[in-house]
């Protein structure tokens, strides 16, 4: 039976991957459990192990402004050595990565061979961790990069805009920023499958299909829940100064799924109409 890893099991995509491989023989290690960053304990940790899952990242975004170093030890060295540890013992590594990684001045979505430039620390230190991955095992990882995620169990996005519903009549979100909203457990059921397959190692972008601005996601977060979409008010980013630049246009391009004999994700808003469904936003 194979056995897999998962690092960062404790967060929210953690978690999800948790039940997406429930059954199986499956490590979880949450950030108390291993230090990424600790060449000996992550050789011990990959140890046994077929597959590896690294959901484990600093994603404190603005913080990474003024903590790159912190940044780049859990979203860059901590890849690098999990790589070289997958090589060791002969296992495949999956790592999590970002549409971050990207300038997010395209108009068209990013292809999974577009070039990287990130606009923010927080993307440096991501596109440093594909980088060291595809250095040291070519043949035998996968880079996923995913966008706009929410699930049941960590703080997000929807579940932020839901709380403000709850004490504001109206809330104002931004217009000017557009992706694809990604519901973990989608994203989690993916991986699994992608390593099922065996498709090709390479990069592969895990988000939801379609696209949509903030303010659509949060107008569809309204109606989902029986709540008033016209209580969602336009804005732009520019009401919204942070420490980090955000990318404009963060829409990721699937050919990757394709040409490895699988569909894309489902679109965006059925997504999120099953998330809501499965009851992930209730009290």
């Amino acid at each position: 039976m194979t056995r897999t890893l998962i690092t960062g099991a404790a967060g929210m995509l953690g978690r999800d991957l948790q039940l997406a491989l429930q059954g199986r023989d499956v490590t979880a290690l949450g950030r108390a459990d291993l230090d990424i960053t600790d060449p000996d304990a992550v050789d011990a940790a990959v140890a046994g192990h077929d597959v590896v899952i690294n959901s484990a990242a600093y994603t404190k975004v603005d913080d990474a402004e003024t903590h790159e170093s912190e940044a780049a030890a859990v979203n860059a060295t901590g890849p690098r050595l999990l790589a070289e540890a997958a090589v060791r013992h002969g296992a495949k590594l999956v790592t999590i990565s970002t549409d971050y990684v990207f300038d997010g001045n395209g108009t068209a979505p990013y292809a999974e061979d577009a070039p990287t430039d990130p606009l923010n620390a927080y993307g440096r230190t991501k596109a440093a961790g594909e980088e060291a991955v595809r250095r040291i095992a070519p043949d035998s990882s996968y880079i996923v990069r995913t966008a706009w995620i929410y699930g049941a169990y960590g703080p997000n996005f929807a579940a932020t805009m839901l709380r403000l519903a709850a004490s504001h009549d109206t809330v104002k979100v931004v217009t000017d920023q557009v992706g694809q909203p990604t519901w973990t457990s989608d994203l989690a059921a993916r991986i699994v499958e992608l390593v099922d397959a065996d498709a090709p190692a390479g990069i592969y972008h895990g988000t939801n299909s379609g696209q949509g601005s903030w303010y659509d996601f949060t107008k569809a977060i309204f109606t989902e829940n029986g709540l008033d979409p016209e209580r969602v008010l336009p804005t732009d980013s520019a009401s919204f100064v942070r420490p980090a630049p955000r990318p404009a246009y963060s829409v990721l391009g699937h050919d990757g799924w394709s040409r490895a004999g699988l569909a894309p994700m489902r679109d965006w808003r059925e997504a999120l109409h099953a998330a809501t469904a499965a009851g992930i936003f209730a009290a």
